[in-house]
């Protein structure tokens, strides 16, 4: 990943590729590293590592950010090249170094926090559970009995609704006024041919002959009422 071009780094490292070839870590921790390398006395020494970035690595999924590098490269500037080839070449001093980091240990805290709050729910759910089938079964039982009696009962209201509305109705009011007329003429009736087979005296017929009349009177005004309402 790093090369040393610089003659004077070449004579002390005989292999300057050596840690190069065996760097496995992502470009932002490569390049937070380069731009971190402590300055040395020697010109030559500054110029020593030279990063050779690949096209592809340009398209980081998760960019860092600069207060996130600003982080990093604070604990990255004091120290040694040989640490820095140390993180770059030896997996476990990486790993040991990225959980050092603040803002590392701040979203493991954060993701064992949530870890250890699903788990109580999961618990939490699982203790409920035998309450649960509990509920499940008196919901049961609840459907198949009280539920269907109670339906049963809802549909005979329901039926007694409706005959109620249906007797109350206009039509039904008037159909039966018009009945009402027509028992109280056929009594009239009854009443007159009485008087005329002198079963009755006329005292007797003029009493109850009268009051039918008036009933039936009565009945025929309201009935013509109604029939002329917007109601009817």
């Amino acid at each position: 990943m790093f090369k040393f071009w610089n003659s004077h780094v070449q004579q002390d490292q005989p292999h300057p590729q050596e840690g190069s070839s065996c760097s496995w870590y992502p470009p932002s921790v490569v390049g937070s590293t380069n731009s971190s390398r402590p300055a040395t006395p020697s010109s030559s020494a500054s110029n020593s590592f030279n990063l050779q970035r690949p096209a592809e690595w340009s398209h980081s999924s998760s960019p860092v950010s600069p207060a996130e590098a600003a982080g990093v490269i604070a604990l990255l500037k004091d120290k040694s090249v040989d640490e820095l080839r140390k993180l770059l070449s030896d997996k476990d001093a990486y790993n040991q170094f990225l959980l050092s980091v603040d803002q590392v240990k701040i979203q493991n805290n954060i993701r064992d926090e949530l870890r250890n709050e699903t788990l109580q729910l999961a618990r939490n759910n699982l203790d409920k559970e035998p309450q649960i089938m509990e509920l499940r079964n008196q919901c049961r039982i609840i459907r198949t009995t009280e539920l269907a009696a109670a339906q049963e009962k809802l549909n005979e209201l329901n039926r007694q609704k409706e005959e109620t509305l249906k007797f109350y109705s206009p039509a039904s009011f008037m159909h039966r006024l018009q009945d009402a007329m027509n028992v109280t003429e056929e009594e009239s009736e009854i009443v007159n041919r009485q008087l005329l087979d002198r079963e009755i005296d006329l005292g007797t017929f003029v009493q109850k002959y009268k009051k039918l009349r008036i009933n039936y009177h009565r009945r025929a005004l309201i009935h013509l009422a109604a029939k002329t309402s917007p109601i009817g």
